[in-house]
C-alpha cells in the first residue's frame, strides 16, 4: 500500500509541476511576441513554425533558406542569443 501511495503522490507532483511550467508567462517589460516574431522575419527567418516559452526565454523554430533552425530568443529586445541548425 505505501508503494501505491507514493506512486500516486509522484504522479500528482509531476502534474502539477507540468501545469506550473506550461503557465509561464514572459518577464516583465517583454516584447509583444507578435513584434517579436516580425523582427524575426525582417531577420529572414520565415516560416516560423513553432514558438514556446522556456525559462523566461523564447524557444523559437524557424527557417531560414531551407535550413530549420532552433532559435533562443531574447523576449525584451528580440535578439538572437543562440541559433542552432536543427537536423532532426
Amino acid at each position: 500500500m505505501k508503494f501505491f501511495s507514493r506512486m500516486l503522490l509522484a504522479l500528482i507532483a509531476a502534474t502539477t509541476l507540468q501545469v506550473a511550467i506550461a503557465d509561464e508567462k514572459p518577464p516583465p517589460g517583454a516584447m509583444a511576441l507578435s513584434m517579436v516574431l516580425t523582427k524575426l522575419e525582417q531577420q529572414g527567418y520565415t516560416p516560423i513554425v513553432e514558438v514556446d516559452l522556456e525559462r523566461g526565454r523564447w524557444k523559437v523554430e524557424a527557417y531560414k533558406g531551407d535550413q530549420k533552425y532552433d532559435l533562443i530568443v531574447d523576449p525584451n529586445s528580440a535578439e538572437v542569443q543562440s541559433e542552432k541548425p536543427d537536423n532532426s
